[in-house]
C-alpha cells in the first residue's frame, strides 16, 4: 500500500508539474490543433528562453573553459557515414504490433511497465513473483527477443488501449530515412546522433588545432529517432537537441593536466559492482574513484567532475544526482568505460548525460570505410628503433585479380591492424590463402600467398602515427531541462491560507525571465518611472516584463513566480523602489537610478540576495 501511495504521489506531482509548464506556455504539444504527434514538442516563450540560457551555460562551461573547437554539421546524413558507424545495421528497438489493429509498441517497455505496475500495486503478488519480476528488470535491457518474446506470452500481456495479442518482438531502425537530391539515388537518414559530423572532420580539425593533442570538438544541433511509442513527454522525443563533446586523446596518456581541480568533488557514484551487489549508490570522491580504478582514467573522471558541475549549477538537486557505471552487459565491446549522469525525477532514474571513453572505434571505422587515415602523430625528439609491421601488397597481382578493385583492396590490406596481420600471415603460409572482409566493398575476398608480404622488421623511425581514443560526453538537454523543471517546482499557500501557488525556483542564470516591473497602481507618474526602469534593464542586457495592468500586487507576483521570475521591481514611488526576491519573499528599497545595477549583479553572480539584504533598507510590505 505504501508503494502504491508513493507512485500516486509521484503522478499527481507531475501532472501539477506538467499542467503548470503547458498552461504557462514553457512547451506543448506540436500541431496541437491537427490532435499533435506523439513525440513531438514545441517550446513557448519561457521555454525558449529557459534552453536558450541552459545552452548558452554549456557553451561557457564547456566550450570556452575548456577551449573547445565547434563545429555545426547538417542534420542530413549520407547512408554510408552512417553504414560505417553501426547505425544501419545496430541502430534498433525491439517492437510488437496489436495483431489487429496494427499499432505498435516498444516491447521492453511493456514487459517494464507490467513488472513495475504489479510490484507496485498488487497486494497479493507472492514472494516468489516478486523475486521474479526484480530480476526482470535488473536485466531488462539484457533480454533477447525470444527472451522478451517468451514474458510477454508467459505473463500475458497484450496491447494496452486494445488488449488484443501482440506479435512476436523484432527489431525496428530508429533512424528517419529520406534521399538526397531528386533522383532517389543518393539514401541518407536524419542523423541520430550529433557525434558523427564531428568524427569525420577530426582530419581538419586536428589540423587546425596545429596539429596537437588533445583537443575536444563540440557540437549542439537537432537529432532525430523514430521512436516507435514515444511517451513521457519530453523524455523520449522524436526530435530533440544534444550537446556532444568528443575529446580526443592519445591512448597511452589519459591523463587530464585539470585534474586536481575537480579532485575532490564528492557526489553520489553507482559502479557496477555495487549494482551487481545489490548495493546503494554511495559518495565517492572522483579523485579516489580513479586512483582506485573504478573509474578508467583521469580525462573521463575530469568530464564526469565537470558534468556535476554543470548541472548542479543549473539547479539540479546534487541529491536526486547520480552517476551510474554501465553493466557489462550494456558496454559497446570497443568501450574502455561508460557512465550515465542520471537525474531522478517522477519517472524514476532518468540518463541525461552519458559519459563515455569509447577508445579508437570510431575513428578506425571511418578510416577503414572511407579510406581517409584519421590519425594523429607523435613526433619523437631522437629516433627510436621499433619493430615494424611492414604489409606490401603485390600490387600487379591484385590489379589481374580483383581490376577496378584493386585500389580499395590494397587499401583495406594496408590498413590491417598487428593481430588481424599476422593471422593472415599464418594462414597464408598454412594454406596458400586466406578470406578477407574489404569494408569498402562490403564482401569478402580470397587474397592468394602470392597476392601480400607480411613480415617485422626494425626501424629507425622519428615519430609514432596512432588513432586517437574519444572521450565522449553526450548530453540531452530537453531531458536536463525537463528534470530541472521538477526540481525547481514547489507550491506555497496563497495570502488567505487556501490557495496553493506554483512557484518554480530558477537560478537567475536560466530563469526565462530575470525581473518584472510593476507599477504599484495605475498612475501615469509610476508609469513613466517604470518605462525608465525597464530602458536601463535592457541597456545592461537583462530580461525583463513589464506589467501596467490594475490587477493586484499579490497577483501580478503569483503570475511572476509561476514563471520563475526571481526578482520583482515595485514601483511605489518616484525616487526609489523595492525589489523582492522570489523564494524568500523579502523586499529592500532601492533608489531608481541604482534598481538596473543591483538587479544586474545578483543575476551575474557578482553578489548574492544576502549582499544586497546587508547593503539596502528592506521594506515591509
Amino acid at each position: 500500500m505504501a508503494a502504491a501511495q508513493e507512485a500516486h504521489n509521484r503522478e499527481a506531482f507531475r501532472q501539477a508539474v506538467v499542467n503548470t509548464l503547458e498552461r504557462r506556455l514553457f512547451y506543448i504539444p506540436s500541431f496541437k490543433i491537427y490532435r499533435g504527434v506523439a513525440g513531438l514538442y514545441d517550446y513557448g516563450p519561457p521555454g525558449c528562453a529557459v534552453k536558450s540560457n541552459v545552452l548558452a551555460f554549456w557553451r561557457q562551461h564547456f566550450v570556452l573553459e575548456e577551449n573547445m573547437l565547434e563545429v555545426d554539421c547538417p542534420c542530413v546524413t549520407p547512408e554510408i557515414v552512417l553504414k560505417a558507424s553501426g547505425h544501419v545495421d545496430k541502430f534498433t528497438d525491439l517492437m510488437v504490433k496489436d495483431e489487429k489493429t496494427g499499432t505498435c509498441y516498444r516491447a521492453d517497455h511493456l514487459l517494464k511497465d507490467y513488472c513495475k505496475d504489479k510490484l507496485e500495486r498488487d497486494p497479493n503478488l507472492s514472494a516468489e513473483r516478486t523475486v521474479e519480476m526484480s530480476h526482470v528488470l535488473a536485466v531488462l535491457d539484457d533480454l533477447s527477443a525470444e527472451e522478451l518474446g517468451a514474458k510477454i506470452k508467459e505473463y500475458g500481456i497484450t496491447a494496452p488501449d486494445t488488449k488484443n495479442s501482440l506479435s512476436d518482438p523484432y527489431p525496428f531502425n530508429l533512424m528517419f530515412q529520406t534521399s538526397i537530391g531528386p533522383s532517389g539515388l543518393s539514401p541518407g537518414y536524419m542523423r541520430p546522433e550529433t557525434a558523427q559530423g564531428i568524427f569525420v572532420n577530426f582530419k581538419d580539425l586536428y589540423y587546425y588545432n596545429g596539429n596537437k593533442l588533445p583537443f575536444a570538438a563540440a557540437q549542439i544541433g537537432q537529432a532525430f529517432r523514430n521512436e516507435i511509442s514515444p511517451r513521457q513527454g519530453l523524455l523520449r522525443v522524436r526530435e530533440f537537441t544534444l550537446a556532444e563533446i568528443e575529446h580526443f586523446v592519445d591512448p597511452e596518456n589519459k591523463s587530464h593536466p585539470k585534474f586536481s581541480e575537480v579532485a575532490k568533488l564528492e557526489f553520489l557514484m553507482f559502479p557496477r559492482e555495487d549494482q551487481v551487489s545489490g548495493q546503494q549508490a554511495r559518495r565517492i570522491p572522483i579523485g579516489q574513484a580513479v586512483s582506485q580504478g573504478i573509474v578508467n582514467n583521469e580525462t573521463l573522471g575530469y568530464f564526469i567532475g565537470r558534468v556535476y558541475l554543470f548541472l548542479t549549477q543549473l539547479g539540479i538537486d546534487k541529491d536526486r544526482l547520480r552517476f551510474r557505471q554501465h553493466l557489462a552487459n550494456e558496454m559497446a565491446h570497443y568501450a574502455a568505460d561508460c557512465w550515465d549522469a542520471e537525474i531522478e525525477s517522477s519517472y524514476g532514474w532518468i540518463e541525461c548525460v552519458g559519459i563515455a571513453d569509447r577508445s579508437a572505434y570510431d575513428l578506425r571505422a571511418h578510416t577503414d570505410k572511407s579510406g581517409v587515415a584519421l590519425v594523429a602523430q607523435e613526433k619523437f625528439l631522437e629516433p627510436k628503433e621499433v619493430e615494424k609491421l611492414v604489409i606490401a601488397p603485390v600490387k600487379k597481382e591484385l590489379g589481374l585479380a580483383f581490376k577496378g578493385n584493386q585500389r580499395m583492396v590494397v587499401e583495406a590490406l594496408e590498413g590491417m591492424g598487428e593481430k588481424e596481420a599476422m593471422e593472415m600471415k599464418a594462414m597464408l603460409e598454412e594454406k596458400g590463402q586466406a578470406e578477407f572482409h574489404v569494408c569498402t566493398l562490403d564482401k569478402v575476398v580470397t587474397i592468394m600467398k602470392n597476392m601480400l608480404s607480411i613480415s617485422k622488421e626494425k626501424k629507425k623511425e622519428h615519430q609514432r602515427v596512432f588513432t586517437p581514443s574519444v572521450i565522449e560526453p553526450s548530453f540531452g538537454i530537453g531531458r536536463i531541462i525537463y528534470c530541472l523543471y521538477e526540481h525547481s517546482f514547489y507550491t506555497r499557500p496563497g495570502r488567505d491560507g487556501e490557495e496553493q501557488l506554483n512557484v518554480f525556483r530558477f537560478p537567475p542564470l536560466i530563469a526565462p525571465i530575470k525581473c518584472t516591473v510593476f507599477p504599484l497602481v495605475q498612475n501615469e507618474q509610476y508609469e513613466e518611472v517604470a518605462k525608465s526602469i525597464a530602458r536601463s534593464l535592457t541597456a545592461v542586457g537583462i530580461s525583463y516584463k513589464i506589467d501596467i495592468t490594475g490587477t493586484s500586487i499579490g497577483k501580478r507576483y503569483a503570475r511572476t513566480d509561476e514563471l520563475g521570475v526571481p526578482f520583482a521591481i515595485t514601483v511605489d514611488s518616484t525616487s526609489s523602489v523595492t525589489v523582492r526576491e522570489r523564494d524568500s519573499k523579502q523586499q529592500i528599497r532601492v533608489n531608481v537610478d541604482e534598481v538596473a545595477s543591483v538587479v544586474k549583479g545578483v543575476i551575474d553572480g557578482a553578489s548574492t540576495w544576502s549582499d544586497v539584504l546587508w547593503k539596502y533598507p528592506t521594506h515591509s510590505s
